[in-house]
């Protein structure tokens, strides 16, 4: 089961969410009154802002005593018992301002979270629900949504709503953290019904392999994909997972020789033909990687990842001309595809800087150097601002759970 949310930063929406002003007609009440009710209302705004929950609450009781058809006092008191963990209360007071304004926005969604935080959930659900149908493009009732139903154990549920609130808010972390949890959910709830459907299947395995890389567990990692292979060894796309593990422990040999049992298993494998050449060029075998790298250009002119690697085989080769002319091909589709930022348009241009520095080519080498060190200062603003970015969202996430 989901464990309850906690509020901490998080809770700047309940303070500053429908903090109106007082507009309603005041009937019979004298205009002295009047004007006393409108500054107590104010008052509670201002208290609530200011996180002085007492008084707010005070505040907005005395308006509801005088006023208890003002739909938004009896919203704003709830807001204001959620805050304080008075959550019948506040539950009653959000019922009361719906009774009086049922298209009252937000308050589906705020009594939805005071039932969820109640352990109501199926009245949370349905709250939160109401405010989904009224507000479609509501990214935090989504969000709310998912996040009960997480609670209830329905993860596939959670992952659906989840999506669409990331789909609203693509960079809301609130949203993220709970979608990631649910997509996390459902594939341990599926691998699961895998391992019991058939405990003795490859795809085990395969799974657990998987799990060993992204835990940094190469040895096991490799144990696992051996395993997998030994109970189904021409399953495409196994020995190809096999030789990645190799290369992150930088097992080049190895690397080679389960690339090229991907390849004998699926000769169209041009991930896999594309890895088994960069092998290749660390392993100092340009010839063989020139010969695959020309294959795969020859399936697709536009890669610019293989015009520069055949751009690296041709300049071991002492072939300079032709790898100048790659590495510029390289150039140009990585500008066309839109990859301004990539490492490799950035290594495209340390490469012809080196190559016409061998030329003689002064100015083509220094436009070249310059390009380079342009988006490499890029690469790097960009990658400082990346760990801000992380730093911050870290920051966001502890204050959330305090």
């Amino acid at each position: 089961m989901w464990g309850k949310l906690q509020f901490g930063h998080g809770f700047a929406l309940f303070r500053c969410a429908f903090l109106t002003l007082l507009v309603i007609a005041l009937g019979s009440l004298a205009e002295s009154q009047s004007a006393e009710i409108e500054k107590t209302f104010h008052d509670g705004n201002e208290a609530m802002r200011k996180g002085d929950l007492q008084s707010a609450a005070e505040d907005f009781a005395r308006v509801t005593a005088a006023m208890p058809r003002f739909a938004e006092a009896h919203f704003n008191l709830g807001l204001v018992q959620l805050q304080q963990g008075h959550l019948n209360d506040a539950i009653s007071s959000f019922h009361q301002s719906l009774s009086l304004k049922p298209s009252l926005r937000g308050a589906n969604l705020f009594l939805g979270i005071a039932e969820y935080r109640n352990n109501d959930y199926p009245d949370a659900i349905a709250a939160i629900k109401r405010e989904t149908a009224t507000d479609p493009k509501n990214a935090k009732a989504w969000m709310w949504l998912g996040v009960t139903q997480l609670a209830t154990g329905d993860a596939d549920a959670a992952s659906v709503t989840l999506d669409k609130a990331a789909a609203l808010s693509p960079d809301d972390v609130d949203i993220l953290y709970h979608r990631g949890r649910a997509h996390i959910l459902v594939s341990k709830e599926s691998y699961e019904r895998m391992y019991k459907a058939d405990p003795n299947s490859w795809r085990v395995h395969q799974v657990l392999a998987q799990s060993f890389v992204e835990q940094d567990r190469l040895d096991e990692a490799v144990h696992e994909c051996q395993e997998a292979l030994r109970l189904k060894s021409d399953e495409p796309g196994l020995h190809e997972e096999l030789g990645d593990v190799y290369l992150k422990q930088n097992h080049l040999a190895e690397a080679e020789a389960e690339f090229k049992n991907e390849l004998n298993i699926d000769p169209q494998s041009l991930t896999s033909a594309y890895k088994l050449a960069v092998v290749s060029l660390e392993r100092s075998k340009p010839e063989v990687a020139s010969q695959l790298l020309e294959d795969l250009l020859r399936r697709d002119v536009h890669s610019a990842d293989a015009h520069y690697q055949l751009g690296r085989a041709q300049a071991q080769l002492g072939n300079v001309d032709e790898a100048v002319k790659h590495f510029t091909m390289a150039v140009k589709e990585s500008k066309q595809s839109g990859a301004e930022d990539s490492d490799t348009l950035r290594q495209s241009y340390y490469q012809l800087a080196q190559l016409y520095r061998r030329q003689q080519k002064t100015e083509e080498s220094k436009a070249a150097l310059e390009n380079f060190m342009r988006l490499k200062q890029q690469a790097d603003a960009q990658q400082a601002q990346r760990l801000q970015d992380k730093l911050k969202r870290s920051a966001q996430m502890q204050e959330t759970t305090q």
